[in-house]
């Protein structure tokens, strides 16, 4: 650990009373310090590493399935890396680039129906994502940016005045998200139908077939733009589900009075999102340059890089 002991303690104060906060509206988070020490810290060290490399804003991907806990991770990365080694970091999600309500409801009578649900490539709103890390890049002339923001209760963006103001250049940019990395598959990899969504609804592969050439173009070329990508390795879909089950019952108690979904809604939900994050496990080895192997408890058993 190159941090002095002094910051040590000053940082794992900081970083239990964040998880203090976060366990008021979740489960009791187990085995923070392990955490602390095999995961967090070495990340922080790892990302500070490569922007020391060359002192060049650094674009860093962090992707894996829901649930995974990327927003909590990038949370604690940005307060450590600020605490430890002065770096400012900018964090979004791609979740908040999505394309409004009204513009997936246009996709849906154009082109198919499945791109009114919010999630699989196609539904985000990839020129916005371009302009914004092309402009949170400018060390000269830096001029304030906003950062979208999306409601997921009301599965829609918000108002620009409640957009997220980034007022100076940041070192860092993590830019997180369930699909960030991902690459297209196989034709002959679509046809067989994975679950009811795609038997039912997309009979003739157009849904899936749209969102496999989104993946080879235009997203392509947007996670062209990531320096290193750490991907976020589950043990299974399985337990996908159950941590974005976990993720609702958290939404449900912070949200109060907003729309959240029932448990038969998230396994309806989920199946949007199946086929590429099946294909982001099986591809991880491809598509990341450090992959975190989870386990149940969200603990990371172990790190490789490749």
């Amino acid at each position: 650990m190159n941090v002095k002991s002094y910051d040590y303690f000053s940082t794992k104060k900081e970083y239990l009373n964040f998880l203090k906060k976060q366990e008021k509206v979740g489960k009791p988070i187990i085995d923070k310090i392990g955490k602390l020490n095999k995961f967090y810290l070495p990340l922080s060290e790892w990302i500070y590493s490569i922007y020391k490399k060359d002192n060049k804003v650094q674009v860093i991907g962090l992707s894996g399935g829901q649930g995974a806990g990327k927003s909590t991770i990038t949370k604690i990365l940005k307060f450590i890396l600020k605490k430890n080694y002065g770096i400012d970091l900018c964090v979004f999600s791609i979740d908040d680039f999505y394309k409004t309500k009204s513009e997936r409801i246009k996709m849906s009578k154009k082109i198919h129906p499945l791109f009114f649900t919010r999630g699989v490539p196609g539904t985000h709103d990839i020129n916005l994502i371009n302009r914004t890390i092309k402009n949170l890049r400018k060390k000269r002339n830096f001029k304030p940016v906003l950062i979208p923001q999306f409601d997921k209760s009301i599965d829609d963006r918000l108002k620009k005045y409640k957009w997220i103001k980034i007022k100076k250049p940041p070192s860092i940019i993590i830019f997180e998200g369930w699909c960030v990395g991902a690459r297209n598959q196989k034709n002959s990899e679509l046809k067989k139908p994975l679950n009811l969504i795609e038997s039912k609804y997309d009979i003739n592969l157009e849904w899936r077939k749209k969102i496999n050439n989104q993946l080879k173009n235009n997203y392509k070329r947007l996670f062209n733009k990531i320096d290193k990508l750490v991907y976020l390795k589950a043990p299974s879909f399985k337990h996908i589900f159950h941590w974005r089950l976990l993720q609702e019952q958290k939404l449900k108690l912070t949200s109060k009075s907003k729309k959240t979904m029932s448990k038969s809604k998230i396994k309806e939900f989920i199946m949007f999102y199946e086929r590429i994050t099946r294909h982001m496990m099986r591809d991880f080895s491809q598509i990341s340059d450090l992959t975190i192997f989870l386990d149940k408890n969200h603990r990371s058993k172990k790190m490789k890089f490749y």
